[in-house]
C-alpha cells in the first residue's frame, strides 16, 4: 500500500497559511482556481458554490430544494468515489463493480437493509426530510451524468478499479443502515462465551456494568450453544471493504471508541457568550467520514459536519443555536436462538408452535460474470445469520434500527433548524439512531442536554445475553423519546458528555448497562468548573488534552507494590514510577505503561476468569475493572489478593520491559510513546495519510483506540470544533486528512499536519469573512432545456 507522509505533512503546512498545491486531474482543475459556471439539471435557480481556502463549500441559494441539490452536487464532486463505495456496500452492490469475490459480503449487507414499509419510513423524520434527500439525490446524479459523460474528469480510484459510479434514487440513503454504530449484539455473544467458560465471575471480568447489574440468563438459553462464529455474516454486512488486489477484506470489529462534547453558559466564559465544543472520536480513514459544508438559502443558513451521504449537517450552527453530539450507550440489538424443527429446518418454534422462517430469494449482479442468486433467510424478528444443523439452532438479530425512521443520522435534517432548546428537544424526540447524546447552546445563553434513541422496552430480561427467540423475551414496544432525561441551564454553568453513564440516579428507564468509562468526563468536568473565563483557544486545547486520570491511579498502586529481585521488573518499576500519567507522543513512561496496560496486564487478568479463547476475543480488556483489581485485590482474587495482584503485576511488568525494550532499545530513556503509537489516515486503495506519531489513549481527553500489540490508532478525534456562539467567525474546526476525497487534489491531506500538531482552522459563517477567504467561485445554473 502506498502512504503519503511527509510530503502530504509538509504541503499541509504551506496550505494552511498561504497558497494552494496546483490541481492534477481535469476534474480538480475545472473546480478550483477562477470563477466557472456549471450547468446542473433539476435546479430552479442559479446557486453559488463558494470554496474557501480550507476547502469548506459555502452554498448560496435562493430556495432549499436548490440547496440541497447543490449540497448533493458538491459532495459528489469532492467525494464520488466514497459515496459510490457508501451506496454499493450498503445496498449490497460491490460485485456488480468488482467482481465474484464480493457476492458473499453484498448477500450479508442485503440482510440489514430496511424492508419495512416506505411510507411509514418517511413519515418517520422530519416534515421536509423526503423533499430534501429526493433533491439531494437529483444533485448527486446530476454530477454522475456529468462525469460519466466526462470520463477524462473521475476521480483515479475510478480509473485503477475499472468502473464507474452508478446513479442513486432516494430510497437508497434511507434503505442502507449497516453504515451506523449500533449496540449491543458482540458484547452479548461475548458474554454468552464468558458464562459458559467462567459463569459470573468471568461475565464481570469483561466489562463494568452500569449501573451495577448481575447479567441473567435467559430461561432457555444455553449460553455454551452460542457458537464463536455466531456474527461472522454480521460482522461481513456492517464493517467496512479494503481492497487487496480482486478481493475484498473486511476490517476487524472497531475497538471500543468514544466522543467528547461540552457547551459553557455564558457565567463561564470570558466572552459572555456560550461555547459549543464537540470532537466526535470515528476510525481514522483518508476520506474523512465527516465533510463541512455551510448550506444557505431563505430560511435555512447553517454550517457544520456531517457524513457526505446524508443532506444537511449533524454538528454545527444555524446562526442561532449549535449542536453536538457523543454516543449514548443505549442496548438496540439482541440476538436470538431459535429451536428448529428436527425434521423441517425451515421452521422454528415460537409461540407454541412451528412457524416458517422467510425466504428472498435476490440476483446480485457480478461484474465480468453471470448473476449469482442468493438467499436471505428472515425470522419474526430480522435477518437469521447462522445455522447449526448438528443442533437442530439458528440464530437471528433483532434490531430497533430496522424499525422506520432509524437511518443513521437523519433525524439531524430536522433538528438542524431548530431555534430554541425546547424546540430541539422536541425535534430530537424523534432521533432512533444511532443513539446520541445531543449537546445544545444558543445566542440567548441557553445551554442543554437531551439523548436521542430508539430504546426497546424489554419486560422479561435485560439485554446482556442472547434470547431465545420462541415468543417469551419480546420487546413491548419502543420508548417514546419524551421519556428520556434531559437537563437545561444546568446551575453549574456548563454540561459535558463523553459517553459515559449519564443515566440520572433512580431514573425509571433502563437504556442499557454498557458505558465508556467515565475518565474523559471526569477530566472534561475539571477543566470546566476550574474556572469562569474560559475562550475558545482554551477549549480547543482541552480537546487535546492527553491527562490520564485513571493512568495516575494505578501508578499509585504500583508504588506499594515491591519490584522484587529481577533486574528487569526493578527496571521497569522504576521507569514507571518516573511516569507522570500524561501519554503524551514524546513520552517514555507511556511507552511502557500503555503496552504494559493493555497488552500484558489486561490479558493476563482476563486469563484468571476467562479462557484463553474468550480473552482472546476481547479487544482490550476493561480499564476500569483493572484499576478495580488492583485497588481491591481481595475483592477479585480471594483471600491473600494483594500477593496474587503483586504477581501478576510483576510477571506482566517483567514481559512488557522485554517487549519494549525488543522493539524500541536497550535505553528506556528514548523510549517514546509516539514511536510505538501511530496513525494513519488509510484509504481503501492505500492513498494513505500519515504516519504521524500519536499522543494519547483510550481514557484521555484526546481519545485513541488501538488493539494492544498493535499500536496504530484505529480511531480518534478526526473532527474537532469548537463555536463561538453568536461570534461565529471566530469559531474553528479541523477535519483530517481533508475537506476532499480526490487524491489528486490540494485539499485531500491539507489539514492532517494542523490536525496532528493541534491546530484548527477558522470555520467562517457570515459572507464578508468568507469573501475574504475565497479560493474559488462556482455558479451552478439550471440546464439548458433538452441538455444534461
Amino acid at each position: 500500500m502506498r502512504t503519503v507522509a511527509l510530503r502530504r505533512a509538509v504541503t499541509a503546512l504551506v496550505v494552511a497559511v498561504s497558497s494552494l498545491t496546483p490541481a492534477v486531474s481535469v476534474q480538480a482543475a475545472q473546480d478550483t482556481g477562477d470563477a466557472s459556471t456549471r450547468e446542473v439539471p433539476g435546479l430552479r435557480e442559479p446557486v453559488r458554490l463558494v470554496v474557501d481556502r480550507w476547502g469548506v463549500p459555502h452554498l448560496y441559494a435562493r430556495n432549499t430544494d436548490d440547496v440541497f441539490l447543490a449540497q448533493g452536487y458538491n459532495a459528489a464532486r469532492d467525494r464520488l468515489f466514497q459515496l459510490d463505495l457508501w451506496r454499493r456496500r450498503g445496498l449490497g452492490l460491490l460485485s456488480a463493480a468488482f467482481g465474484p469475490s464480493y457476492v458473499d459480503k453484498d448477500r450479508a449487507a442485503r440482510l440489514f437493509l430496511y424492508r419495512g414499509d416506505m411510507q411509514r419510513e418517511w413519515a418517520a423524520y422530519g416534515p421536509d426530510t423526503r423533499s430534501a434527500v429526493t433533491a439531494f439525490v437529483r444533485g448527486i446524479n446530476a454530477y454522475v451524468d456529468w462525469v460519466n459523460a466526462h470520463p477524462e474528469a473521475l476521480p483515479p480510484e475510478f480509473r485503477r478499479l475499472g468502473h464507474r459510479p452508478d446513479r442513486w434514487r432516494p430510497e437508497d440513503v434511507v434503505r442502507i443502515r449497516s453504515h451506523g454504530l449500533a449496540l449491543n449484539a458482540y458484547p452479548e455473544a461475548l458474554r454468552a462465551a464468558a458464562m459458559c467458560a467462567g459463569g459470573q465471575s468471568a461475565a464481570r471480568a469483561l466489562v463494568r456494568l452500569e449501573p451495577a447489574h448481575e447479567p441473567r440468563v435467559p430461561d432457555g438459553l444455553d449460553p455454551c450453544a452460542v457458537p464463536a462464529d455466531v456474527l461472522n455474516t454480521y460482522l461481513l454486512g456492517v464493517t467496512p471493504v479494503a481492497f487487496n488486489g480482486v478481493a475484498v477484506q473486511s476490517a476487524p470489529l472497531s475497538a471500543p471508541g468514544g466522543s467528547n462534547a461540552w457547551a459553557l453558559a455564558p457565567s463561564r466564559t470570558a466572552t459572555g457568550r456560550p461555547i459549543l465544543a464537540g470532537d466526535p472520536h470515528r476510525s481514522t480513514t483518508a476520506p474523512a467520514l465527516r465533510y463541512v459544508t455551510h448550506l444557505s438559502a431563505p430560511g435555512l443558513d447553517v454550517i457544520g459536519a456531517g457524513e457526505p451521504s446524508l443532506p444537511g449537517i449533524s454538528m454545527g450552527h444555524n446562526g442561532r443555536a449549535a449542536f453536538g453530539l457523543t454516543v449514548f450507550a443505549a442496548d438496540q440489538e439482541d440476538l436470538q436462538v431459535y429451536r428448529l424443527h428436527p425434521d423441517d429446518p425451515g421452521r422454528y418454534f415460537y409461540r407454541d408452535r412451528w412457524v416458517p422462517f422467510t425466504t428472498v430469494r435476490e440476483e446480485v449482479p457480478v461484474a465480468g460474470s453471470t448473476p449469482r442468486q442468493v438467499e436471505l433467510t428472515f425470522s419474526k424478528h430480522g435477518p437469521v445469520l447462522k445455522v447449526d444443523a448438528d443442533r437442530d439452532l439458528a440464530f437471528g438479530l433483532r434490531t430497533a434500527w430496522s424499525e422506520p425512521g432509524t437511518a443513521p443520522y437523519l433525524t439531524g435534517l430536522d433538528a438542524m433548524t431548530a431555534r430554541s432548546f425546547p424546540e430541539f428537544a422536541a425535534k430530537v424526540r424523534r432521533w432512533a439512531a444511532p443513539p446520541e447524546n445531543l449537546i445544545y447552546a444558543d445566542t440567548s445563553g441557553s445551554i442543554g442536554w437531551v439523548p436521542g434513541a430508539l430504546v426497546p422496552k424489554r419486560p422479561r430480561h435485560d439485554g446482556l445475553l442472547p434470547v431465545p427467540g420462541d415468543g417469551r423475551y419480546e420487546w413491548d414496544g419502543f420508548r417514546d423519546g419524551a421519556e428520556l432525561p434531559r437537563v437545561s441551564n444546568p446551575k453549574s454553568g456548563f454540561i459535558a458528555s463523553a459517553n459515559e453513564f449519564n443515566m440520572p440516579s433512580g431514573h425509571p428507564v433502563r437504556v442499557g448497562y454498557e458505558w465508556e468509562p467515565s475518565a474523559r468526563k471526569e477530566r472534561i468536568e475539571d477543566v470546566l468548573s476550574g474556572s469562569t473565563r474560559h475562550t475558545p483557544s482554551e477549549m480547543a486545547r482541552l480537546q487535546r488534552d492527553q491527562v490520564d486520570e485513571y493512568a495516575r491511579r494505578i501508578l499509585a498502586v504500583l508504588r506499594d507494590i515491591p519490584a522484587g529481585d529481577d533486574p528487569d521488573t526493578v527496571a521497569a518499576m522504576k521507569h514507571l514510577r518516573e511516569y507522570d500519567g500524561t501519554p503524551s507522543a514524546d513520552s517514555p513512561g507511556a511507552a511502557l505503561y500503555e503496552p504494559w496496560l493493555y497488552g500484558h496486564l489486561g490479558p493476563a487478568f482476563l486469563a484468571k476468569f476467562a479462557t484463553p479463547a474468550v480473552a482472546a476475543r476481547v479487544p482490550r480488556a476493561d480499564s476500569r475493572q483493572l484499576i478495580d483489581a488492583l485497588e481491591r485485590p481481595d475483592h477479585w482474587f480471594g483471600p491473600n489478593g494483594a500477593a496474587v495482584r503483586d504477581q501478576l503485576v510483576q510477571q506482566t511488568l517483567r514481559a512488557a520491559y522485554a517487549d519494549i525494550r525488543g522493539r524500541l532499545g536497550a535505553d528506556p530513556a528514548a523510549w517514546r510513546w509516539g514511536s510505538l503509537h501511530q496513525v494513519l489516515f488509510s484509504h481503501p486503495l492505500g492513498d494513505n495519510v500519515g504516519p504521524f506519531p500519536r499522543g494519547g489513549s483510550v481514557t484521555t481527553v484526546d481519545a485513541s483506540t488501538y488493539y494492544p500489540g498493535f499500536y496504530r490508532s484505529q480511531s480518534g478525534a478526526a473532527y474537532r470544533m469548537v463555536l463561538d456562539v453568536g461570534a461565529w467567525d471566530n469559531s474553528t474546526f479541523v477535519s483530517a486528512p481533508g475537506q476532499s476525497g480526490n487524491p489528486a487534489s490540494p485539499h485531500y491531506a491539507d489539514l492532517a499536519a494542523a490536525w496532528n500538531s493541534g491546530a484548527q482552522v477558522p470555520l467562517l459563517y457570515s459572507p464578508a469573512a468568507v469573501a475574504r477567504n475565497t479560493e474559488s467561485v462556482i455558479t451552478l445554473v439550471p440546464a439548458a432545456s433538452g441538455r444534461g
